[in-house]
């Protein structure tokens, strides 16, 4: 059985520890808007990182088992849809330990996590985002499904698109960063829909 508490969500995040120190480089998955369904692909690449965070719109506890970083971290916000009236009858119990918004401390800086869909109108979304997270050196949002890196300035605002099958916008896609004191890199995942890839 998944325990919300222990498992992956706690409300600030302590940083990155392995064997009791600090790690120097932290690899970290960016998911978001899975639906209930993680893409196998998607996975698999998460078990190649240290960390994941999962930006909302998880759409049941299944998607969040199917997690399984290197270091077990795993960070996962609500999104708007993440209600009982849309996840599995018998996992609703679940969605009292997440919370709207979660920070994790890593190498070089803060990450700030949150759904997105409450920063409008969407025009102005990230500046939005930048003012309510102006402490971050970078923000995952999700909700519009649409893969998107605004790094012209700090806090970057980056939207790892959908993880899932639900509006993939050119299939599912994902970001990975790759955090040090000195430096964060991103590298974009993006893969062929479900449909295009079994024919």
């Amino acid at each position: 059985m998944l325990c919300i508490r222990n498992y992956y969500l706690d409300r600030v995040l302590a940083p990155l520890v392995v064997n009791n120190a600090k790690r120097d480089q932290v690899r970290v998955a960016l998911i978001s808007d899975t639906h209930g369904v993680l893409d196998e692909r998607i996975a698999e690449l998460i078990r190649r990182c240290d960390a994941v965070v999962h930006a909302g719109d998880i759409g049941g506890s299944k998607v969040l088992q199917a997690l399984k970083p290197r270091l077990g971290r795993v960070v996962a916000i609500k999104g708007n849809n993440d209600v009982a009236a849309k996840w599995p009858r018998d996992e609703t119990q679940f969605l009292s330990g997440l919370e709207e918004h979660a920070y994790l401390d890593m190498p070089g800086g803060r990450l700030a996590v949150v759904h997105g869909d409450q920063f409008n109108p969407v025009r102005r979304r990230h500046e939005k985002l930048r003012q309510a997270f102006g402490d971050a050196r970078a923000i995952v949002y999700g909700h519009s499904h649409r893969l998107t890196i605004d790094d012209n300035q700090i806090p970057w605002i980056l939207n790892p698109g959908a993880a899932g099958r639900s509006r993939t916008y050119g299939g599912p896609s994902c970001l990975v960063l790759t955090a040090t004191a000195a430096t964060w890199k991103l590298e974009t995942q993006r893969f062929q829909s479900a449909l295009a890839h079994h024919r």
